[in-house]
């Protein structure tokens, strides 16, 4: 299978995110600015560019209910950016964070986001329409690292986060006043903010991508040891899965249907892991089919890199990876997006972004088999 279509945006993509309607796509090229491309007459336009912060943005959400962004930053802020006529006006999130936010990501019903920081924190924001701004309540004290991924469960109460501790945990959220009683599961309204619901203990190395399935019946998050974890039931009676692979590892997953996961990474090539009858996950195929180039032992493939080619004067030929390479990323994955229409559940288009400066678009209608 082949990406639909590939375009050349930056020199390296931190993170994108799509317009409700698809016609926009905003990226950051890697530092402080955030740039709005806008696709007419067969080309992108360039027609925004979103300046506020210091530092390197490190997520951003585009929310699809309310055409609102938001951006974090290693600068330890946040906007909310509202547009009016032509131009986007941003709005400062108070925070309160002592290390820089790493992760964004609005929740289903668009009242709160969630932050990931290095403060090992997460910060629960939303908006106070009597002093007209965004405050944040603290979830401290639970994680031992810092916080690489946030996921909202699909009843907007409940929240899972992967840190560099190695563990992958579930909180309530619920915040009185801003969610209502009959919202998520029947007794998430008596669980108190910042709760610990569950927490997995699955990986011994840094977790990342965390994702839940449509229904929330089922959660995954990637390994930096090669490896994704499926947990079914986490909010009764959790049961566990991992899968390990050969490839390099992962940096984010993506459901696109109950039985069918993209996993996205170092490999440069989207991994496909489907559930089969039985309910056991299992890697299935790389969504691209790329030629094998000839090379050496991995071993000198490896010295090459570390010490430089010419210093042992050894061909270019002996010191390519002995991997698969032509594809439409040459550099790591780090950033997967679905592309939903209305309400659909099962995803059929995702587009991914990475170091290679690249904003990928894939089509799964061709699929000969996406499970439901």
């Amino acid at each position: 299978m082949a990406a639909v279509s590939a375009h050349q945006f930056a020199d390296c993509i931190t993170c994108h995110a799509w317009s409700p309607d698809q016609s926009m796509v905003a990226i950051c090229p890697n530092n402080s600015e955030v740039h709005i491309y806008k696709f007419s007459a067969d080309q992108w336009e360039k027609v925004h560019v979103l300046y506020k912060h210091d530092q390197i943005i490190s997520g951003i959400d585009w929310s699809v209910r309310s055409n609102k962004i938001v951006t974090v930053s290693h600068d330890r802020n946040s906007y909310v950016w509202n547009q009016e006529a032509s131009e986007w006006i941003p709005t400062l999130v108070i925070l309160r964070l002592n290390r820089a936010a790493l992760c964004v990501q609005w929740s289903p019903q668009e009242n709160k986001f969630a932050v990931g920081s290095g403060a090992k924190t997460v910060c629960i924001c939303y908006y106070e329409q009597e002093n007209n701004w965004w405050v944040s309540k603290v979830i401290r004290k639970k994680h031992n690292s810092s916080v690489t991924g946030v996921a909202w469960h699909p009843g907007n109460i409940f929240l899972a986060t992967t840190s560099t501790d190695g563990k992958c945990r579930v909180f309530s959220t619920f915040i009185k006043g801003v969610d209502k009683r009959d919202s998520g599961t029947s007794s998430s309204h008596d669980m108190k903010f910042g709760e610990q619901i569950a927490q997995l203990d699955l990986s011994f190395t840094w977790a990342f991508g965390v994702k839940w399935s449509p229904s929330g019946n089922t959660l995954a998050y990637a390994g930096h040891n090669s490896t994704i974890y499926f947990v079914e039931d986490v909010l009764t009676s959790p049961c566990a899965q991992n899968v390990a692979f050969r490839d390099l590892p992962l940096r984010d997953v993506l459901f696109v249907s109950e039985r069918m996961v993209i996993g996205v990474g170092f490999d440069c090539n989207p991994m496909v892991f489907t559930k089969d009858e039985s309910g056991l996950w299992s890697f299935a195929k790389h969504l691209e089919e790329r030629k094998i180039a000839p090379s050496g032992s991995k071993f000198s493939e490896a010295f090459g890199k570390l010490y430089g080619q010419s210093r042992y004067g050894s061909s270019s030929d002996a010191l390519e990876p002995s991997r698969p390479r032509g594809g439409a990323h040459v550099n790591c994955i780090t950033c997967i997006v679905p592309l939903r229409k209305g309400g659909d559940t099962i995803v059929k288009r995702f587009s991914t972004s990475g170091l290679d400066g690249k904003v990928v678009t894939w089509g799964l209608e061709n699929y000969p088999d996406i499970p439901q």
